[in-house]
């Protein structure tokens, strides 16, 4: 079974990009990514330099349908 490793909000929005994600809008510390072409959404809270809970990245990675190997330690 994997872990989750420890990611901050800015790590895990260079992976959005990565997977076509951009970025919508923002309502204070949160920020919306969509995909337009996949129909997804993930919103991210951002706090600069403190990393996500790791339910919170789970919830993110899993609605964006990022595959396990960008942010799980094998």
């Amino acid at each position: 079974m994997s872990r989750i490793r420890q990611m901050n909000a800015d790590e895990v929005e260079k992976i959005l990009q990565r997977y076509g994600f951009i970025l919508i809008s923002q309502k204070g510390s949160h920020r919306k990514w969509r995909n337009l072409e996949r129909r997804l959404q993930a919103i991210v809270p951002y706090h600069k330099g403190r990393d996500l809970p790791p339910g919170t990245l789970r919830n993110i990675m899993t609605t964006a349908d990022i595959p396990d190997s960008e942010w799980k330690i094998e």
